[in-house]
């Protein structure tokens, strides 16, 4: 008997991420052979226990899709909204199931990758792989190079000390920053640690990836070449 955490079967099954198919566990929402499992340690063979999410059994046959989206600002980065805001999925045409790598908040825009390989997904986001990401941002309030300096080595905020970033001042209203971690409002949080205000923030490169050809609003899949350099990315190849 082939025995595996809970959640890494139902990412690996394309549902979501390791981290949300943990938050589906604790709430009661995953069940084993017809018993709910709210144990985050719990195992299961996923070729002989018949394993359902909210009621459907988990599938491990589906094509693995891959797409690359220009998020616009306004939307947010869930499958369905509580609130009735426009989500992502709202910009995607596809029969397939697919969810965003991370997260872009509702006023941010720019790169967003989505995808049914809930494996990738969750190496993609996760800190050891130190997956870089570049923003371009508008800033309002006095920004220097000696302000900059601090975030280059790493700012203390209240969910503890960033990595270093890696900061580019273009002129005195837009920056370029490359991070790798995935705090929620990362960015934002860090300029207003130093006095200043993120008007605009618009990931433009991602894994390797940028929106060249993409229109805002718009999407495509990923080639075999670039799907590639991700698993590379994530050292699943």
């Amino acid at each position: 008997m082939s025995l595996e955490r809970l959640q890494k079967i139902i990412a690996r099954a394309g549902v979501t991420s390791r981290r949300n198919a943990e938050k589906l566990i604790f709430e009661g929402k995953v069940t084993v052979d017809g018993k709910i499992v709210t144990e985050l340690g719990a195992k299961a063979d996923a070729t002989k226990n018949k394993i359902c999410v909210d009621g459907k059994i988990l599938k491990f046959d589906a094509e693995k899709i891959y797409i690359l989206l220009n998020k616009p600002r306004g939307y947010v980065c869930t499958a369905k909204d509580e609130r009735g805001r426009k989500t992502v999925l709202d910009l995607i045409d596809i029969p397939e199931r697919v969810f965003p790598v991370g997260r872009l908040d509702l006023n941010s825009e720019g790169l967003l990758l989505l995808t049914n390989d809930g494996e990738l997904m969750n190496a993609l986001i996760h800190p050891k792989f130190k997956i870089d990401k570049m923003y371009r941002a508008k800033i309002s309030g006095e920004v220097t190079e000696e302000k900059l300096d601090k975030l280059r080595a790493g700012i203390e905020l209240d969910d503890g000390l960033t990595a270093p970033a890696e900061i580019f001042l273009l002129d005195e209203n837009f920056v370029e920053i490359t991070i790798h971690e995935g705090r929620n409002r990362q960015i934002r949080r860090m300029f207003a640690a130093i006095g200043c205000d993120v008007k605009r923030l618009k990931r433009i490169k991602f894994a390797g990836l940028t929106l060249e050809g993409v229109a805002v609003g718009k999407f495509r899949r990923l080639n075999s070449t670039e799907i590639k350099n991700l698993k590379k990315l994530a050292n699943r190849n």
